[in-house]
């Protein structure tokens, strides 16, 4: 890990920006334009300033800068990404991308604007960036070749008070998570209804027709247990938590770690905003150690899929 913090990119604003270019040009994929795509009429440019102003009299540096020859227009690594307008230094954003990737439980807003400097309205923004480049998409289905994928829900929120008329659940924020036991990767979705229907839509988007689905014995696992290669259940009622290779113990630990987080460190989250939050606990546990994973190869698959992901504030408070 030392190792790790010791690199140029996290103290040098131009050692970060020759990071970030190795990352999203790795070699033999040479650097695009960004406003007509042109990837062989391009040249890189001599770092310049802006113009000077009472907050900055010797104006702002301006590192990394292409020129396009067939649009005549000029472009950074940053154009097309999370990083594009910031106006937060690059080698700070990789400083907070190792926070976030190397911090098994997540770090709060109130973290990072104290380890980094700004603000706290920028450390949320931040964090809420990098947790949108974390986001995966959905490409390869769970349980392909006939594997075990487990499920399971948590509930998220506050109890029922004394005297409200909410029962059981109903109040709180639903999570449902799938867990591939070959692979290794989760994959959680924020609920509207825990229902069997809702249930079978996810699990069916998700999960291989072959797969074996094991869950414990909530009745909503039953229909989608249908059209799968096989579905079983442990019963906790009896204090059943394995049987053979039948068990839900690896989603339970996942669940676990993302509890833990929510809890002790970010404590109050919005439901508008718990996909994100997901996205960045499922790409923390898909990519984790015991996968062959370090600190700084997760920090560095989280950079990259940074493209084409830009977040405005606005619509940070979007679903």
């Amino acid at each position: 890990m030392a190792s790790v913090l010791k690199q140029p990119y996290f103290h040098d604003e131009k050692a970060a920006f020759s990071a970030l270019e190795a990352i999203m040009w790795p070699e033999g994929k040479p650097p695009h334009c960004h406003h007509c795509g042109v990837t062989d009429r391009m040249n890189r440019l001599a770092d310049q300033r802006t113009k000077a102003s009472k907050k900055n009299p010797e104006g702002r540096p301006v590192l990394g800068l292409w020129k396009c020859y067939a649009c005549r227009k000029q472009f950074t690594v940053r154009k097309g990404t999370i990083f594009e307008e910031s106006h937060l230094e690059l080698h700070l954003w990789f400083q907070a991308a190792y926070l976030m990737c190397s911090s098994k439980k997540g770090v709060s807003a109130n973290q990072l604007h104290r380890t980094l400097g700004c603000t706290l309205k920028t450390a949320w923004f931040v964090a809420h960036r990098l947790r949108e480049a974390m986001a995966e998409g959905a490409l390869n289905p769970f349980g392909s070749g006939g594997t075990a994928v487990e499920a399971d829900e948590v509930y998220i929120g506050r109890w029922r008070r004394k005297g409200e008329a909410e029962r059981g659940g109903d109040h709180k924020m639903k999570v449902l998570t799938l867990v591939d036991r070959e692979t290794g990767r989760a994959r959680s979705k924020v609920m509207t209804n825990i229902n069997a229907g809702t249930v079978a839509m996810v699990v069916l988007e998700n999960v291989s027709r072959e797969a074996r689905l094991m869950t414990d014995q909530a009745q909503f696992y039953n229909l989608v247990g249908k059209f799968l290669g096989g579905h079983e259940t442990v019963n906790h009622s009896i204090e059943e938590y394995v049987r053979g290779e039948v068990t839900t113990n690896t989603v339970e630990g996942y669940f676990s770690i993302f509890k833990r987080g929510m809890k002790g460190v970010y404590q109050h989250c919005q439901e508008k905003h718990l996909h994100r939050y997901l996205a960045e606990f499922d790409f923390r546990y898909s990519h984790r150690v015991a996968k062959g994973v370090d600190d700084g190869a997760r920090m560095t698959k989280a950079i990259a899929g940074a493209k084409g992901k830009r977040l405005l504030y606005r619509d940070s408070f979007a679903r």
